[in-house]
């Protein structure tokens, strides 16, 4: 495997795949559907840098200097981590000849990352069991991911050809 080659491709497919999820979320808070304001999820990366991992309402904790930058960097940051474990998983090949299928199952396979590590440390609850529609939210998550998984196929295919 050549690392430099590998390096590029998940910077590549992951942040096109994380800007193809954005534009996906800017649709729905267009549409007046509520999604993760990043800037919670660097308020509570800096309370994690300060040795607190779990909070009941992560709205409701102390803010953090430049969260809103910490938290869109991060997110582009996991874009790119969770692209070079598709990779990883499906092989160098993948990413000269791209399937939709396997794109679509990592993409589905992530999901389980908000659902079950980062709602609970914010205080929504496993599968957003704290929310007045956990349903609706887990499907929310699971069609965001899944647009997250078509973003890994349409940003190899485009960088393929």
């Amino acid at each position: 495997m050549n690392i430099a080659a590998f390096t590029l491709d998940s910077l590549q497919i992951g942040l096109g795949a994380t800007v193809l999820m954005d534009l996906w979320t800017g649709l729905l808070r267009h549409a007046g559907v509520r999604t993760l304001d990043y800037a919670l999820l660097g308020r509570w990366a800096g309370h994690v840098w300060r040795g607190q991992w779990r909070h009941r309402a992560i709205g409701q904790a102390a803010p953090v200097a430049f969260e809103g930058a910490w938290g869109w960097g991060l997110h582009y940051a996991v874009g790119i981590v969770f692209a070079g474990l598709f990779l990883a998983w499906v092989g160098e090949g993948w990413a000269v000849q791209p399937t939709l299928g396997r794109a679509l199952a990592f993409g589905a396979l992530t999901v389980l990352v908000p659902l079950c590590v980062m709602q609970p440390a914010m205080g929504l609850g496993l599968f957003a069991r704290h929310t007045a529609t956990p349903w609706r939210g887990c499907v929310r998550s699971l069609v965001t991911h899944l647009v997250f998984g078509a973003g890994l196929y349409t940003s190899a295919w485009m960088w393929a050809a």
